[in-house]
């Protein structure tokens, strides 16, 4: 399944949405007004637009996602790699610790992840 492009705007609506679902649109304009400074008409157009691509679904009042807060940034990551890094994902990963005082706990943590990778586990 393709994964719809979620904008940066909508992707602040969408951690709101993803924290809090099943949510009634009501509540969610309430929250995005709160906490994103939003106008009830600014929300529903989101909900709107983004229910008619598919990344969430208003059913009588009740707000749900049909796309996972962990698909949305794995298809950000795969973007970013593809445009930025010429599809390596060696050279991101190099890119990026380079820039970043990673923990030995975040080392530890990353070397485990690729031994489950090696070993056919789901992470």
């Amino acid at each position: 399944m393709e994964i719809p492009k979620i904008h940066e705007g909508e992707y602040r609506f969408c951690l709101i949405m993803w924290e809090h679902e099943p949510i009634a649109a009501a509540q969610l304009v309430k929250l995005c007004q709160e906490q994103l400074g939003w106008k009830r008409t600014t929300t529903y157009t989101v909900i709107k637009r983004l229910g008619e691509r598919g990344v969430l679904k208003n059913e009588d009042g009740i707000v749900t996602a049909l796309v996972s807060k962990d698909e949305a940034q794995a298809c950000e990551i795969n973007e970013l790699v593809e445009k930025k890094f010429e599809g390596s994902l060696p050279a991101f990963i190099a890119a990026f610790t380079k820039r970043q005082d990673l923990s030995n706990d975040e080392l530890d943590e990353v070397q485990q992840m690729i031994d489950r990778i090696r070993k056919g586990e789901v992470t």
